[in-house]
Parts: structure tokens; C-alpha cells; sequence
């Protein structure tokens, strides 16, 4: 059976003599593992299509739940983001922790959305990096199932927390005064909860639409980068080398 859809190359690795195996997020199929036969060959027509990064216009021939990369035409190659190492790392990390948290076969196009909405930002927008990763991080936890309580103390109710601190291992916001004896509480300038508020609960469209300043943005990073890491329970090799380009905040 030939099926149409869209497809966003998270992960190619070359195989046999002229083959490529993709690990491949679509709207429709969710994640999937496609086999790309003799696409490594000169003038293979499949060749711009099966690099990392790549969102293309794709038909898929599927059979006993197995799919082959039949055709495919590229929509886009994202060649701000490969134009320097850094974003390139960047990028290669939301691959690398998209395929984490996407089930194979289950479709969340929310998902789709929001790396290719993060892969465009770093592409096109003159956003500071640290800023780009710490939406994507935070909006990523919320849309699988990790989506911090934000609104306001969780222990007293205070909407607006008295210099407000938010916990990495079960995502809630406390008041310092409530956030006593609670060890991993990282303190958060107004600023930047304002923006962790953007992330989670705003339009997924204007996701990037926050502005902070340099010491704010290391803030937010810093507390968005150690939410996924301490909810995921695990490290990525492709942040490991982002950091050994752009140190950690």
C-alpha cells in the first residue's frame, strides 16, 4: 500500500552499501523507521530528502507494518540551521529528544509542530539560541505528559509567588517561603516566569513571541534544560556536544 504524507528526517543512518534507515516524524503516522533503498548512489533522486532535518512531501510503500521510501520531494532543507555548527548541534538535539518522547506509530501533530516551528526559529528568527532551546524544551514536556503547574503557589495559592521558585522533579511553582526544604527549587525572576507562563499555556504559534535579557534568558534556560533532563531521567549526546560549543547557563 502507498500512503502520502509529510516527513521530518530525525535520524539517518547509513546501511549496507548504498541504503539509509530514517527514523521519521509525520503528522499522520506519528514516528516511524523507514528504509531508504539505494538513496546514497549518485543522482539518486531520494538524496536531498534522507539528510537529518529534512521536511519533505513523501510517499511511503507499506507492508506488515514495514515502510519503504518510495518517493520524495523536499519542502524544507532548514539550511540556516546547517550553515553553522552550533545551530546544527541545536537542532540535532531536538531531533535526538523528540524521537525520545515519540511512541512509534503514535501521531501527535502538536508534536510535528513544534520542531519544525523550533527548527524555523533557529532558521530564520534573530532569537538568542539559549532562547529558542528553552521554549522548545518546555513546550516539548507539556505536550507529552510532563506540563508544569505554572499558575500560581501550589502550597498556598498565591497567583503572583512571593519571589517565586519552581521545582524540576514534579514541576510546580512555589513561593520562597513554601518552597522551604524543597532542595532542587530554582529561583525565577518575574521575567522569566512570564515566559515559562508564554510557553506553556500560550498560542503554540507565537511561541517564540517572548523577549528577555541576557541574564534572564541563561535563567530560563538553565531551569528549562534541567525540566526535561530530571522529568526524562536521562542525558542526549547531541546536548553534551551543544554544550561543548555554547557552555552551559
Amino acid at each position: 500500500m502507498l500512503i502520502d504524507t509529510k516527513m521530518l528526517v530525525l535520524r539517518a543512518v547509513d546501511y549496507k552499501e548504498s541504503d539509509r534507515i530514517l527514523t521519521v516524524l509525520t503528522p499522520d503516522l506519528g514516528r516511524v523507521t523507514v528504509k531508504a533503498r539505494a538513496c546514497r548512489r549518485k543522482g539518486s533522486r531520494l538524496a536531498a530528502a534522507v539528510q537529518l532535518l529534512t521536511y519533505s512531501e513523501a510517499g511511503l510503500f507499506a507492508y506488515r507494518d514495514h515502510y519503504t521510501l518510495n518517493e520524495a520531494e523536499p519542502l524544507e532543507c532548514f539550511w540556516g540551521v546547517r550553515a553553522g555548527v552550533e545551530k546544527l548541534a541545536l537542532g540535532s538535539y531536538f531531533a535526538e529528544s523528540m524521537e525520545a518522547v515519540t511512541g512509534e506509530g503514535e501521531s501527535d501533530p502538536a508534536l510535528l509542530s513544534l520542531i519544525l516551528n523550533s527548527l524555523y526559529a533557529l532558521d530564520k528568527l534573530d532569537k538568542p539560541l539559549p532562547v529558542v532551546k528553552g521554549a522548545y524544551e518546555l513546550k516539548l514536556m507539556a505536550l507529552a505528559g510532563y506540563e508544569p503547574l505554572l499558575e500560581g503557589c501550589a502550597v498556598c495559592g498565591a497567583p503572583e509567588p512571593e519571589e517565586p521558585r519552581f521545582s524540576r522533579t514534579d514541576g510546580l511553582l512555589r513561593c520562597a517561603r513554601c518552597a522551604r526544604g524543597t532542595g532542587d527549587a530554582l529561583a525565577l525572576s518575574p521575567a522569566v516566569l512570564a515566559a515559562m507562563r508564554h510557553v506553556v499555556y500560550g498560542d503554540p504559534k507565537r511561541l517564540f513571541s517572548f523577549r528577555l535579557e541576557p541574564g534572564e534568558w541563561r535563567q530560563f534556560a538553565r531551569v528549562c534544560e534541567g525540566f526535561l533532563t530530571t522529568q526524562l531521567d536521562r542525558g542526549f549526546r547531541t546536548l553534551d556536544f551543544y554544550h561543548s560549543l555554547v557552555p552551559a547557563p
